[in-house]
């Protein structure tokens, strides 16, 4: 871990990815109470790389859905290393559905390399679920409040952080894919990842800086207690507006965020990226 001291955009990956941060599962045990895991796309079958379920917070229901990584390989393998299939997508919007029915605020943790990429994924739909999420989380008609805990890359972290509030952890990265994979096109060197984490602007304070997340968690001993102040305070601000004002402020937030990728095409070409 970091122990406080601030990091390079670089350190700041290699921290994003430690095996030993917490993971979904620990934010349910401290945050919430009550938590009922719910399963299955009712069309194939569950993901277990994306967890989902009722919980208690604050004395009030809500919907809690997150990425899952393994601590160790057999659980990575197991969870296909926080890779969501489109079944995955798919039980997430079922959720986020029902949550809408019954005015139950929505809160995903995002932590996720990216999406799974494998044949069978691909086969089964994954460019429309992901696509269909990102719609339908627009759509919400109740508050959404996403966390990026850990990684937040490429269209797997945005199918479920289309939210009202998006927050980072201060050690997370969120990116439209992974500085490895970004270096391999732009420079046809996936071991320029260094310089690709300096053009592509992708720690929290970064971000925020650029509009593009609303808040910074800090982490270390408090940052639960800032986490779970900062939820409640949220939900009970965001619940002052309508149905329909929710939906049509969470629209405009992310219809209004083209002004990074022009100045992440100006960053690029100033680290002589090849745009070909």
């Amino acid at each position: 871990m970091s122990n406080g001291k601030i990091l390079t955009p670089y350190e700041t990956v290699q921290e994003a990815r430690n095996p030993k941060r917490a993971g979904i599962f620990d934010y349910i045990e401290a945050l919430f109470e009550d938590f009922v895991e719910l399963h299955g796309d009712r069309l194939y079958r569950d993901d277990p790389s994306l967890v989902g379920g009722i919980a208690s917070f604050c004395d009030m229901t809500v919907m809690v859905i997150g990425h899952r990584k393994g601590k160790n390989t057999k659980e990575n393998i197991a969870y296909n290393f926080g890779m969501t299939s489109p079944e995955g997508y798919r039980k997430a919007i079922r959720l986020m559905k029902m949550a809408e029915k019954f005015g139950w605020p929505v809160i995903t943790f995002v932590d996720t390399p990216g999406a799974y990429p494998g044949l069978e994924a691909e086969s089964n739909g994954q460019s429309n679920a992901i696509a269909e999420s990102i719609a339908c989380m627009c759509r919400l008609k109740t508050p959404v409040i996403s966390i990026v805990t850990g990684e937040g890359n490429s269209g797997g972290a945005l199918a479920i952080a289309a939210a009202n509030r998006v927050w980072m952890l201060e050690h997370a990265i969120y990116a439209i894919l992974s500085p490895e994979g970004f270096a391999s096109i732009m420079w046809k060197d996936a071991s320029k990842a260094a310089e690709a984490c300096e053009a592509m602007k992708i720690t929290a304070r970064e971000l925020k800086d650029y509009g593009l997340v609303d808040d910074i968690i800090p982490e270390g001993e408090n940052g639960l207690r800032v986490l779970e102040e900062k939820l409640l305070s949220a939900i009970k601000q965001l619940k002052k507006y309508s149905p329909e004002e929710l939906a049509e402020n969470r629209y405009r937030k992310f219809r209004t965020l083209d002004s990074f990728s022009s100045q992440l095409e100006s960053n690029v070409s100033e680290t002589g990226g090849d745009k070909r």
